[in-house]
């Protein structure tokens, strides 16, 4: 596929909406964990699978845009550029965050604020401030107009 300089507000919504989906089940399983008498074991458990399932929902999340071209996304840190780092990063350099060349990333502008060498670890707070950055972002330069 040829790269993208728009998507359709259908396209957006239903990206959002199965993100969103997940992560509103993910939640779910977490209280009925909590409701439930969850030892520590549990909890650790819970913990680490939370690392694992956000880091894939972000490279899911990227996905579904992967399309996007740079002279619409920028080379600033902006969150679209922030979830390609975070993507690139988990699937080619061992879950540990390292900007590029191309993207300006400052961490202390970014949604997350990685420093390049930390290991990524999401949680689910950080995944929704991420993706709704993320589809603000995306809406905001990438909305074909109707």
């Amino acid at each position: 596929m040829l790269g993208r300089k728009n998507y359709t507000q259908d396209e957006i919504d239903r990206a959002r909406s199965a993100v969103d989906g997940q992560l509103a089940s993910y939640r779910d399983l977490v209280r009925a964990l909590d409701d439930g008498d969850a030892g520590p074991d549990a909890r650790a458990t819970r913990e680490a699978f939370e690392t694992h399932f956000f880091a894939n929902l972000t490279l899911a999340l990227d996905r579904y845009f992967v399309h996007r071209i740079r002279p619409v996304t920028g080379k600033d840190g902006n969150p679209l550029n922030e979830v390609e780092l975070i993507a690139e990063s988990l699937m080619t350099n061992g879950g540990v965050f390292q900007a590029n060349k191309v993207i300006r990333y400052v961490p202390a502008e970014a949604v997350l604020g990685l420093e390049p060498g930390s290991h990524i670890q999401l949680t689910a707070d950080d995944f929704a401030r991420l993706s709704s950055a993320f589809f603000g972002e995306l809406e905001r330069r990438f909305l074909e107009a109707a």
